[in-house]
């Protein structure tokens, strides 16, 4: 087994690794009967990404790559139905349409995954947990947009592996550009707006700006999986008679990226707790001398009725856990009216608390 073909294994060990040691985290936090549902679809996407990986592998393996995609008419109509490129043309293509679903199953896995970590992430700020509702929305339609597409795009079904006549580009799965694109418009599109949940609630947070950095890069990793979607998507337009491989190459590396993004949040907790064993705790956190203390996100200004209201955090470990990170303590909004803009601006009273690994 060569280098090529030894990747995707080595992709899916160190894949199911992350998601070990998340489902380790979790179980070490809240025990085996608290796991909830971003968890269990962990698992499935393991199985899913093992599945893909053999799919990935049997094509280059077993059937050199080959599809009914890049011939010319010419060689289809030369290529003899009762040739052993034929069969591994026709299996490649069914391979291909099988890896494809997979595929995108995988990575909407993750995608709900996050969406259950981000309900618990804003369980007490009302105005997000709307947007992750919206999310939810948002994936199912775009799970069913891609896949359904991709079924119903060449018709009759069989198309997807006919070699001669020419089934036309969309019966052509390695580089069909209806699934091209409609995968990766959409990829980009739910990753976007389920980076921007957490974001934008961090840059509403007064935290240290050293804390702040390191859980923008923990919960803004998507924009790794964007650009692992984005050069799997031109390496499929533009790879030629190589496409099968190299596409399913890059589909199992964004996957790969997508399984460490999906699974840090919900591991920091542990890699927190392993760091302080070792003297590293300040990577994650670092007393500060005003913890415990309310810190206004500005101060009163010279315009009537314009106020901010305090935001709280304890034991200078803010947004240390995933668990109801951020609450409305007060249940009581403070409205505010910009003279200038004419905007009447509602804000609310935000506490961030932290937990330990073992609840202390």
């Amino acid at each position: 087994m060569n280098g090529m073909e030894a990747e995707p294994w080595v992709l899916l060990s160190l894949g199911t690794f992350f998601v070990v040691l998340r489902l380790y985290a979790r179980w070490s936090k809240v025990g085996f009967r608290n796991l909830d549902w971003d968890d269990y679809l962990m698992v499935v996407f393991v199985i899913g990404f093992a599945g893909d990986v053999a799919l990935a592998y049997t094509v280059g393996a077993l059937f050199d790559g080959l599809t009914n995609s890049y011939m010319t008419d010419a060689e289809r109509a030369a290529l003899s139905p009762l040739s052993s490129e034929y069969e591994k043309r026709q299996w490649g293509s069914k391979i291909q349409v099988a890896g494809w679903t997979l595929y995108v199953f995988d990575i909407w896995c993750i995608k709900f995954s996050f969406a259950v970590f981000f309900s618990r992430l804003t369980s007490g700020v009302p105005h997000l947990r709307m947007r992750v509702r919206i999310a939810y929305i948002l994936l199912i339609a775009t799970y069913l947009f891609v896949t359904i597409g991709l079924l119903v795009s060449c018709q009759p079904f069989h198309h997807f592996w006919q070699i001669n006549p020419n089934p036309g580009a969309l019966c052509q799965p390695t580089n069909s550009p209806f699934y091209v694109l409609a995968a990766l418009i959409s990829d980009v599109a739910t990753d976007l707006y389920l980076g921007s949940i957490p974001l934008s609630l961090l840059w509403g947070v007064q935290i240290p700006l050293r804390k702040k950095i390191i859980l923008l890069g923990l919960f803004g990793g998507s924009i790794f999986i964007i650009v692992a979607g984005l050069i799997r998507g031109v390496v499929i337009l533009t790879a030629g008679p190589e496409g099968a491989v190299t596409g399913s190459q890059w589909a199992n590396r964004e996957t790969f990226v997508a399984a460490i993004i999906g699974n840090l949040p919900a591991s920091q907790p542990l890699l927190r707790a392993w760091a302080s064993k070792v003297g590293l705790s300040g990577i994650f956190s670092r007393s500060d001398p005003t913890k415990g203390q309310s810190h206004p996100l500005s101060s009163m200004d010279h315009t009537k009725d314009r106020r901010v209201a305090p935001v709280t955090y304890y034991n200078g470990t803010a947004w240390a856990s995933d668990e109801r990170i951020v609450e409305d303590t007060s249940g009581d909004s403070i409205e505010r009216f910009d003279h200038n803009s004419k905007n009447i601006i509602v804000t609310h009273d935000l506490t961030v608390k932290s937990e330990s690994l073992d609840g202390k």
